[in-house]
């Protein structure tokens, strides 16, 4: 919004999300500098549900500033992982700078996830991994 940038065409692995990729990290490093929990209270601002997901945190603070909040015995973490050649399949190329930035790296180390689910592109093993996922947190509520 303070740049006037197309919020949908960002969503997606377009060329235009990565022109300004760069841009937005610095902006996002900007604001967590000054207010380190400044998007995990917008993620949950307004939400009522018993149960969402918070699909995008980066640091160990994000996930610190969870438990913090909620308790460390509700909140589960689940890390998506898929290889570095299915990623190149997806048309990921590694940009310097920016694949190795905390943004994208903050929590390859320090964290012991929940669940780990791998999405290589065997579908039958993804729905395999997510309805099992499903079911612990079905039996929490």
């Amino acid at each position: 919004q303070e740049h006037g940038l197309d919020y949908q065409r960002l969503l997606d692995a377009s060329g235009y999300k990565e022109l300004h990729r760069a841009a937005m990290v610095l902006w996002g490093e900007e604001r967590r500098r000054s207010d380190p929990g400044c998007f995990c209270r917008a993620a949950v601002q307004g939400a009522a549900q018993p149960v969402w997901v918070v699909s995008d945190t980066r640091r160990l603070s994000d996930i610190e500033w969870f438990r913090a909040a909620y308790g460390a015995a509700v909140v589960q973490t689940v890390r998506v992982v898929a290889s570095e050649e299915t990623r190149k399949r997806r048309n990921w190329v590694f940009v310097a700078g920016v694949d190795d930035a905390e943004t994208e790296c903050g929590l390859d180390q320090g964290v012991t996830f929940d669940w780990v689910v791998t999405n290589d592109g065997d579908q039958k093993s993804l729905e395999q991994q997510l309805e099992t996922l499903l079911q612990s947190i079905c039996g929490h509520l």
